[in-house]
């Protein structure tokens, strides 16, 4: 059998490989790294087997192959990863070349005087070659450390051999003698040697150092060179490099015991969005909307900061002062925002009345207007709206459509609409799908004109915990017992605007509580296999079952089944039960939208059967 580039069973030998060019290809490359040896590797190649230099182009080959993969060191099993994968096929990877193809590599090591070339083949015959040859670690290690420690050399892929060289010795450990002292000594040379000019290279260095447990009697000297650096950076102007800088200099003192430093400059990060904030406000082209996130920026920031050494740097005033700044920005951004709308719907006014809605109550009082910004779906108005135009304009839903998830699979298909005097089952398939598209619009509307602002406005004015998300939770007559804490943290999350863990609690404890409710009212929430065991069903089958609609109300149950379990939406209980939620999906309008469905569901709950209990003690003692 022929393969693509050269016969499999053609042979190549030492002297194949002083006589290919393989120096001259090398001689002509620009830049290091890699990547661009693997590109003239392939060219050389396929030149020399165009002119019938089969063993050379044999020998360019592999060395492409050699260079193309992509070296991943936090991986001990599969250090070499394909540069390229596709549908249906992939690059090449260690797995691809066979037994006489590392006896090759191996017996041209020593006249290899290119050291990426040579660190490459040495790893590549001490990962692939069996029994392993542990001067072949060795030489790998040695050629990755004559790797330059520059900025350059950094980009095109210098930081993964030297987090190699690294894995290397220590799996050596004994074996690799003195190398990891080394690496460590040149490692601080380079940092300590790091200036303005080299950008971020100091930083880096400084990860490198950190994250491989290294420099453990120089943690206070390291700290204070980042530091350096850091105001160095901030004297120039380079808020953005300064900002990175002071937080790991933060992290260096705090694995040091230096608390009071770490505090220290994690004021420095904070104080670094204050003054990008005024210098946006202050611009030729100024932008308060900008601002208004970099003062929340440092605003989150000294909320990091640990209680004990808040005094000392006024953390508590400060972050009162910045509140105000912040809604001033907030202010002042409205008039930058202009009008956000789709066709004849202005998000304006409903922005402010949502931030107007929970401002200036207490806690508890500010939670139920954020719950009840809007009623939620009602199913009937969806329906007659959506069926009233489909047969308004016809022509669009006279044909089928089909639905594609965002990996290009078919999840769902949308017949064609019949328009016919009685309405079948497929007709009701279509405007359902309609329906679903007009709620889209409908949560991203509350979504950007109602939650998220009011969301804004709550953060502000009310420090709310988990314990009080927890508590709530617990006294709500929906949540099901043995639950409270999960269903406490998630909403906490979400209040905290991490999304991404939110919904990952979440989900999975709304699937309970809609199976928790059915079986309460008796419903089957089982199905028997055919080897007798008992399963229990998904949340889309369960919101199939005729209860459902019983239990919740069919406005209810139309959410839960569109925002979670229905393939013409979002589905966000599939998608993240199959592992396909990504996270920009984890912060979508539908994620948001259904963080505040279950805030909605949870504290309404509560809030109705508190009021009925109330109601209940002023009747018994009037009747007393």
């Amino acid at each position: 059998m022929e393969n693509e580039r050269y016969p499999v069973d053609l042979t190549v030998s030492v002297d194949d490989f002083a006589n290919c060019g393989w120096k001259e290809v090398l001689e002509q490359i620009s830049r290091e790294g890699y990547s661009a040896m693997w590109q003239a590797f392939s060219a050389a190649a396929r030149t020399a087997m165009d002119e019938g230099r089969k063993t050379h182009g044999k020998v360019l080959w592999l060395l492409a192959d050699a260079c193309s993969m992509m070296l991943v060191p936090s991986s001990h099993n599969e250090p070499f990863k394909p540069i390229a994968v596709f549908h249906d096929r992939r690059s090449v990877i260690p797995d691809d070349l066979t037994e006489s193809d590392f006896e090759f590599f191996s017996l041209v090591l020593d006249s290899t005087d290119d050291l990426w070339l040579k660190a490459r083949l040495a790893d590549l015959c001490w990962l692939k070659q069996k029994p392993r040859v542990v001067d072949h670690a060795l030489a790998a290690i040695d050629a990755y450390l004559t790797i330059p420690l520059d900025i350059e050399t950094w980009v095109r892929g210098g930081r993964e051999c030297w987090e190699r060289a690294i894995s290397l010795a220590r799996m050596l450990k004994a074996g690799a003698g003195d190398r990891l002292q080394k690496m460590e000594a040149a490692i601080l040379v380079a940092f300590n040697a790091a200036t303005l000019r080299d950008g971020f290279l100091g930083l880096w260095l400084a990860d490198l150092l950190k994250t491989n447990g290294m420099a453990r009697e120089r943690r206070i000297d390291v700290a204070k060179r980042l530091e350096s650096l850091a105001r160095e950076f901030d004297g120039e102007g380079d808020l953005h490099r300064a900002r990175e800088y002071f937080s790991a200099a933060s992290d260096w003192y705090r694995i040091s015991a230096d608390e009071s430093k770490a505090a220290e400059m994690t004021v420095s990060v904070a104080e670094g969005w204050v003054k990008e904030a005024i210098a946006r406000t202050s611009s030729s082209a100024p932008s308060h909307m900008v601002a208004a996130s970099f003062f929340e920026n440092a605003i989150q920031t000294y909320r990091t900061i640990p209680g004990a050494e808040r005094a000392a740097h006024r953390v508590d005033e400060r972050i009162a002062e910045l509140r105000s700044h912040l809604n001033d920005s907030g202010e002042k951004a409205l008039g930058e925002m202009g009008v956000i709308s789709t066709p004849g719907v202005d998000i304006s006014d409903l922005v402010e009345n949502a931030r107007r809605a929970v401002s200036g109550k207490s806690p508890i009082d500010a939670l139920k207007a954020f719950a009840n910004l809007h009623r939620g779906a009602k199913v009937d108005e969806l329906r007659k709206s959506a069926l009233d135009r489909m047969r308004e304009f016809p022509l669009q839903s006279l044909f089928a459509a089909t639905v594609m998830s965002r990996d290009g699979r078919v999840i769902a298909k949308r017949p064609a609409m019949s328009l016919g005097g009685e309405l079948t089952d497929s007709d009701e398939l279509a405007i359902r799908a309609e329906m679903v598209r007009d709620y889209g619009i409908f949560v991203s509307i509350i979504v950007q004109g109602d939650v998220w602002p009011a969301l804004e406005t709550m953060l502000l004015e009310h420090r709310l915990r988990e314990a009080d998300f927890v508590g709530l939770a617990r006294q709500s007559p929906i949540v099901p017992k043995g639950r409270e804490g999960l269903f406490g943290k998630a909403l906490f999350q979400g209040y905290e605007r991490d999304f991404v863990s939110a919904l990952h609690l979440l989900i999975p404890q709304i699937e309970h509580m809609v199976r928790f409710h059915l079986k309460q009212a008796g419903a089957k929430t089982t199905n028997l296999d055919k080897d007798g065991v008992e399963n229990e069903n998904g949340l889309s089958t369960l919101m199939d079952l005729p209860e459902a609609e019983t239990v919740f109300g069919k406005d209810l149950a139309f959410e839960l089944k569109t925002l979670f379990c229905d393939a013409f939406g979002p589905n966000l209980r599939n998608e993240l039960a199959h592992g396909l939620l990504d996270e920009d999906a984890c912060h979508s309008p539908f994620a948001i939208y259904a963080w505040w469905f279950g805030l909605r569901l949870v504290f309404n709950a509560w809030w109705n059967a508190a009021r009925k209990d109330d109601t209940t003690v002023e009747e018994e003692e009037t009747n007393g």
